[in-house]
């Protein structure tokens, strides 16, 4: 019966945004996100659609993952990068009063066509990154509820997604971003009254819980998570375009109300996590099976339908971001609707191919991710608010240095990088990795240096 449920609600929320996608689709809706009479979106258009897009299916595990394993410390280290709504729109802000009208606008400017293609290789790695970990998620969750289904579940899922935002593009995944953001609250609203007023739940306890491992790497990642709040949103194609539909005042807004929605959203999430650690519950399946077992089928079935929400909401705006990148900025298809297209449907096959791999280690891809941005912090500090000209070279040094870190963490178990790398957690050596990155990175970039 849970199983059944499930399904018919999940497909009913499916429905609801190939109906809510645009019956006719522009060239200017599909990569600008203008709706059909041309006007751009609205306040709280926009502030759900970045919200939405924000705590999808990977963020909401993550968050309580790392809550049952080290408390209220690993839900904040989290949540923390939910800060990347006021860092991201402080960089937008500066960016529009530059004249630029995208990251890789300022960074041609100042790095010529090389600086450009080194962001966007690690924005292409991004986007592909959202949609297999999305996909992941979709699949973990069919197995637990139906063995054996989660295969097939990534497949269908992943081509009814694509089918609405191949239609539409940006201008279809914000009018559904908005139905499903409003699905989302509701259903994960009831499930987290529920957890609140159960019997046995203590809001004290829960704010104090150290985690079945202990809280001592939470702080570790929490302070990880500053080192990197400031460059994560720039590599973020989906929230930077979000930056550029609207004029300045609705922008500003939109980012700041997104920053407490999205933050709220994630430690309520993490609850359920610091919850299940708290009753000594076994960790099974993701969280997902220790769930199973210690909620009612109601509330159980609610959170997943949260999580599988979230993973649709991002895998439509991570596709239009795609196909923005591949045809506006790396200009290798022709600004066409089908051009769009079959820029997502080749993201989308890739996802979906590397869901066959299965790193189910979601958090890696937000270290690794967001190790390779952190080249970005000394540039847009020193060349985009200190207003410094940084040579080419001092930016291809922070860029390297970035990448090797986030191979460094990605390969922490090989060889090369265990001899280096000192002994202790795998959060211990990342808070490493990226010290070392920004001092390096900073480094480079005032010595190459000149007042502009």
């Amino acid at each position: 019966m849970q199983t059944t449920v499930l399904i018919v609600v999940f497909g009913a929320i499916i429905l609801a945004s190939l109906l809510a996608a645009p019956r006719r689709a522009s060239v200017e809706g599909f990569f600008g996100g203008a709706g059909a009479t041309g006007r751009a979106p609205g306040l709280w258009v926009l502030v759900l659609s970045q919200v939405t897009t924000w705590i999808f299916a990977r963020s909401l595990m993550n968050a309580a993952i790392l809550g049952y394993y080290y408390g209220i410390a690993g839900t904040l280290a989290y949540a923390a990068y939910y800060g990347s709504f006021l860092t991201g729109g402080f960089i937008v802000g500066r960016l529009r009063a530059k004249g630029a009208r995208s990251m890789q606008d300022w960074l041609g400017a100042h790095f010529g066509i090389m600086g450009q293609g080194c962001y966007n290789l690690v924005v292409a790695l991004r986007l592909l990154s959202e949609v297999f970990a999305n996909l992941l998620v979709v699949g973990l969750i069919f197995n637990a509820v139906l063995a054996g289904s989660g295969t097939s579940a990534i497949l269908i899922v992943a081509a009814l997604g694509l089918a609405y935002s191949a239609w539409g593009g940006l201008s279809a995944a914000l009018r559904t971003d908005v139905v499903q953001m409003l699905v989302f609250l509701v259903v994960f609203g009831a499930a987290l009254v529920a957890l609140v007023a159960r019997p046995g739940f203590d809001i004290g306890a829960v704010l104090t819980a150290p985690g079945v491992s202990g809280p001592y790497n939470g702080w570790v990642l929490l302070v990880v998570a500053l080192l990197q709040v400031f460059s994560y949103p720039a590599h973020d194609p989906v929230m930077m375009d979000r930056g550029f539909l609207a004029d300045a005042a609705t922008t500003r807004g939109s980012f700041l109300h997104a920053f407490w929605i999205s933050t709220l959203c994630i430690i309520g999430f993490g609850f359920f996590g610091i919850q299940a650690s708290l009753t000594g519950a076994a960790y099974e399946g993701e969280l997902i099976g220790t769930w199973g077992v210690m909620f009612p089928g109601w509330i159980f079935t609610a959170l997943m339908i949260s999580l599988l929400v979230s993973a649709l909401s991002t895998l439509d705006s991570a596709l239009a971001s795609a196909a923005r990148l591949v045809v506006e900025e790396l200009q290798l298809a022709p600004r066409t609707l089908n051009g769009g297209r079959v820029v997502m449907v080749v993201f989308m096959g890739v996802g979906a191919l590397l869901t066959l791999w299965g790193n189910a280690t979601l958090f890696d891809a937000v270290a690794v991710s967001g190790t390779a941005s952190m080249f970005l912090s000394p540039v847009l500090i020193v060349g985009l608010v200190m207003g410094r000209d940084i040579a080419p070279w001092a930016y291809f040094v922070a860029f390297g240095a970035a990448i090797i870190g986030a191979f460094a963490y990605f390969g922490r178990g090989w060889t090369l990088f265990g001899a280096i790398l000192p002994e202790g957690h795998k959060y211990e050596q990342l808070l490493v990795i990226c010290v070392v990155v920004l001092v390096a990175g900073f480094a480079a970039v005032l010595v190459g240096t000149r007042r502009g």
